[in-house]
């Protein structure tokens, strides 16, 4: 049970904060004056108003208020309740959903709608107050609520503050908060890269100690939190503080180690650099995929097998496929990997060492492989930590917009480069052809083929 807190109110009027309505979606506003109208309380809550204060324009907004989820399906038709942990309403507007939630109460102890297994809540459907539904949220910065009935923002817990400080302060014991839910340390990793901001000591400590449990966090859910950390526009910066902080090797142990390897600068500023490039792509509205970023993020713990493999005596082609299925699987057990996403994944680390080879049906083939884009695009990403890769990215950039004669014309030209990746490949051995026998049970004249 969370243990009361005082919560000390704090109103901002409009004419002493940002948020306009300009800034809020249309199917928002409809909710909050719906359930104004009806006599309930109707506040705009969490990240959305946290973003508002802070200049953004978020993508979607979350609403609290004293009416029940039942009362609110009364209200909207095109509305439906999910959730059995937390009981939420949806309200429905073609491409954007609404969601409502009614204030948390702190309950009671025997409450029968709440349930704590191993200090972890699992269900939780105990309603209360807008006091107590604010000590009940994570950080104060996400503890601010927009009154549609008067614009004003309700500070209960010195939320505004950590704003102009540019800081975050969980709300509550960090311990039992974290052991309630682990993966709120990732959160906190992904708020202060998103803001910019830095984490409180007292929220921070805890990480070295409790980090452990995330590794009991289910796989999906991890899945789901490491597309927000990445993929989100600002992936580089949730790299280096989910470095910073100690939490890397809990999510991602395979990129942690290879970064500890003796060649752990060159893959660090592959991985930087990675990411960097998928944040331009999402702040210029370009797709971006999962495979991609989880094929950078594995790729010193698969080069690393591959090269062990090739060492010990293992088919090239036999090292990359077994280096890059048993580092999927590995990862998987912490940070559940899609098979779509690991498909590709496989094919971009198995087509890297066919860029080394330019003859001339080797190289039509590659050009014309379903994933030459995608492992073109890395071997790119690749040359920005090794210079030397990088006569390969224009060789191959060339010859990907070359007209069919022009590329013949390079093919010819065309010197066989030395090898990319270390012991990447080995030259087949060629079989040697038996001598036919002359007809008189003799040798023939004819030349041995070689």
């Amino acid at each position: 049970m969370i243990e009361p807190a005082k919560p000390t109110l704090r109103v901002i009027p409009r004419e002493q904060h940002g948020i306009s309505r300009r800034n809020i979606s249309n199917g928002a506003l409809r909710v909050l004056y719906r359930l104004n109208e009806a006599g309930y309380d109707a506040f705009l809550v969490g990240g959305a108003v946290r973003d508002l204060l802070l200049g953004g324009h978020p993508k979607d907004f979350d609403i609290a208020t004293n009416a029940t989820p039942e009362q609110v399906r009364g209200l909207f038709r095109n509305c439906r309740l999910i959730g059995r942990r937390f009981r939420l309403a949806h309200v429905v507007f073609g491409q954007e959903i609404v969601e409502v939630a009614t204030f948390r109460g702190t309950g009671e102890e025997g409450n029968v709608d709440r349930h704590v297994v191993d200090g972890r809540i699992v269900r939780d459907n105990v309603y209360g107050t807008i006091e107590e539904d604010a000590i009940r949220r994570d950080f104060r910065v996400n503890a601010l609520y927009y009154n549609i009935a008067d614009f004003s923002v309700r500070d209960y817990v010195g939320g505004m503050e950590d704003l102009d400080k540019k800081v975050l302060h969980l709300i509550g014991d960090p311990d039992q908060r974290y052991r309630e839910d682990p993966v709120r340390m990732l959160r906190a990793v992904r708020l202060a890269a998103k803001l910019g901001f830095s984490i409180d000591q007292t929220a921070q400590q805890p990480f070295a100690h409790l980090g452990q449990l995330l590794c009991d966090a289910a796989p999906a859910r991890l899945f789901d939190e490491s597309l927000k950390l990445f993929l989100a526009g600002h992936g580089q910066a949730s790299f280096r503080e989910l470095d910073r902080s100690g939490l890397l090797g809990f999510v991602f142990p395979a990129t942690a180690a290879a970064l500890r390897h003796s060649d752990g600068a060159e893959f660090r500023a592959l991985v930087e650099w990675g990411l960097k490039n998928t944040d331009q792509r999402v702040k210029a509205e370009k797709s971006v995929t999962p495979a991609f970023l989880f094929a950078v993020l594995l790729w010193g713990a698969v080069r690393e097998r591959v090269e062990r493999g090739i060492s010990s005596g293992m088919d090239p082609a036999a090292a990359w496929a077994n280096a890059g299925g048993s580092v999927i699987a590995e990862q998987s057990a912490r940070v559940a990997i899609p098979r779509r996403f690991s498909l590709v994944m496989e094919e971009i680390w198995s087509l890297q060492p066919r860029f080394e080879l330019r003859m001339k049906k080797r190289v039509f083939r590659l050009l014309a492989h379903p994933r030459f884009r995608a492992a073109y695009d890395f071997l790119v990403v690749r040359a920005q930590a090794d210079n030397s890769l990088k006569p390969l990215v224009e060789w191959w950039g060339q010859a990907h917009a070359a007209q069919p004669d022009a590329l013949d014309e390079m093919l010819n030209q065309a010197a066989q480069p030395a090898a990319a990746l270390p012991k990447a490949g080995a030259p087949k051995k060629r079989r040697r052809r038996r001598r036919k026998k002359a007809p008189g049970g003799g040798s023939g004249d004819a030349p041995e083929a070689t």
